[in-house]
C-alpha cells in the first residue's frame, strides 16, 4: 500500500477534534506513512511531525517544506523541540504502523518470516536479544503485563528450554515455539502468539513509559485552547490515556489509589472534549480490520500551569 493510499484509523474523527486550519501549528507525534500529516496540511495547518523510525522519512519527500518538518525523534521530545506552549494541536496514533507490520525485515509480525528485531528506531536491544538473554521470570512478566497473556510462564519456560539449544533469530521460529507451548491453535481465530508478541514489542520499544512521557510533553507543548487527540489500540494504552486526562481534568479525587497523587492546588490543565472514548464508525470497521480495537480520546488545554509530576 502506498503512503497516499494509507488512511489512518479514525482520521475523520481526529481531524474533526483537532481542528487544523491555516495559521495553526500541529504536531503529528506518530508520523508513520504520513496519513495524519497529509490531512492536517490539506486543512491549511503547519505540521511538525515526529517518528523515531528512520524509514518513515521516505513518506515525507513530497510534503511542502514551507509548512512541514519531520523530526527523527521520540514524541516525548516534542516540547523541547517545539517549545513550551507553542502548538495548537497534538495527535498521537499509538502502536505499530501497518507499514511496519507489512515489512518482514522489521520483525514485528509472525505472519511473515523475518529477523527478530521489532525496534521502531535504531537504538536499544532487539527482540532477539531480549528473548535470548532475559531470565524466564522477566520474560513471563513481559508477556503477562504488556501482552496480558495468561499463559506467560508456560511460554517463557518453553523459550528458555529451546534457547539453551539454539538461540532465536527469526519471527516464525519464535511464533512456532509459542504456539506449541500453548497447545496449538485449536481452531482459534487469533494466533496463539499474538499477545506474547505484543508484549515483547511493547517492552522492546518501551512504549508505555514513552506514552506517559509523551502525554506530559503534550501538556507542556500545547497553547491554551490547544487540542490533544490520542488513538489507542489496546487496554494498557487506553488506561494510561484515560487516567492522565481524568486526573489533569480534575475528574479523579486526589486520594484515589488508581491515580497519581494530585499536586497541591493544581488547577485542571485539560478539559475533556467529550465523556469516555469514541470508537470507529460501522463503515470504517467493515473496511479496516485494524480499527476494531481503536479508541479516541481528546481534550483541550486550559490556561492552567503545567502540573509538576509527583516525585
Amino acid at each position: 500500500m502506498s503512503a497516499a493510499a494509507h488512511k489512518p484509523v479514525m482520521l475523520d474523527e481526529v481531524v474533526g477534534a483537532l481542528e487544523p486550519a491555516p495559521g495553526k501549528t500541529v504536531i503529528d507525534g506518530t508520523f508513520g506513512a504520513g496519513g495524519y500529516s497529509r490531512a492536517f496540511l490539506a486543512a491549511g495547518a503547519t505540521v511538525m511531525a515526529f517518528d523515531r523510525d528512520p524509514s518513515a522519512r521516505r513518506f515525507a519527500a513530497e510534503l511542502p517544506a514551507d509548512r512541514f518538518q519531520l523530526i527523527e525523534a521520540r514524541f516525548s521530545e516534542m516540547a523541547e523541540r517545539a517549545g513550551a506552549a507553542s502548538v495548537d494541536g497534538v495527535a498521537l496514533d499509538l502502536g505499530v504502523s501497518s507499514m511496519q507490520l507489512d515489512e518482514a525485515e522489521r520483525g514485528f509480525s509472525f505472519l511473515r518470516d523475518g529477523p527478530l528485531d521489532m525496534r521502531m528506531g535504531r537504538e536499544g536491544p532487539t527482540a532477539a536479544e531480549v528473548v535470548n538473554t532475559a531470565p524466564p521470570d522477566e520474560l513471563a512478566r513481559i508477556f503477562f503485563v504488556y501482552g496480558e497473556e495468561r499463559q506467560s510462564r508456560r511460554i517463557a519456560a518453553a523459550i528458555a528450554r529451546r534457547r539453551a539449544e539454539q538461540p532465536f533469530t527469526r519471527t516464525l521460529d519464535l511464533a512456532q515455539v509459542m504456539e506449541t507451548a500453548l497447545g496449538g491453535r485449536r481452531g482459534a481465530k487469533v494466533h496463539p502468539a499474538t499477545r506474547a508478541f505484543q508484549g515483547l514489542r511493547i517492552a522492546v520499544n518501551e512504549e508505555l513509559s514513552e506514552l506517559e512521557a509523551g502525554l506530559a510533553a503534550a501538556e507542556r507543548a500545547l497553547k491554551p485552547d490547544g487540542r490533544l487527540c490520542v488513538v489507542t489500540f489496546h487496554s494498557l494504552e487506553d488506561r494510561i490515556v484515560k487516567t492522565f486526562l481524568a486526573v489533569r481534568a480534575g475528574r479523579t479525587p486526589a486520594g484515589s489509589r488508581h491515580a497519581p497523587p494530585k499536586p497541591a492546588q493544581a488547577q485542571p490543565s485539560f478539559r475533556l472534549l467529550w465523556g469516555g472514548a469514541r470508537t470507529p464508525s460501522a463503515a470504517e470497521l467493515s473496511s479496516n480490520p485494524r480499527a476494531r480495537s481503536a479508541k479516541l480520546r481528546a481534550a483541550v488545554r486550559t490556561a492552567a500551569p503545567v502540573w509538576r509530576e509527583a516525585a
